[in-house]
């Protein structure tokens, strides 16, 4: 299997420790890295044409993942 970009840990390397504890301990953190870590894996489907989808789905996750990511590091960043 490739390896998959935009990963959180690789988004926010100085923040890994944290984001594996806020997943643990907070259901809403959780819940949103989950979220982005499928929106990911389906953007990056799409992008090796694994699994190929119309450009404008592939635009509107990107979007999705862009929320849930700046969503995320407002968490991160006040934690």
């Amino acid at each position: 299997m490739t390896h998959t970009p935009h990963e959180l840990a690789e988004e926010f390397p100085e923040k890994a420790e944290r984001i594996s504890q806020l997943k643990q301990s907070d259901a809403h953190f959780a819940r949103l890295a989950d979220e982005y870590h499928e929106i990911n894996r389906a953007v990056h489907r799409a992008e090796t044409n694994v699994e190929p989808m119309d450009g404008l789905a592939e635009v509107d996750l990107r979007k999705k993942r862009a929320a849930l990511k700046d969503e995320i590091w407002g968490i991160l960043s006040k934690a």
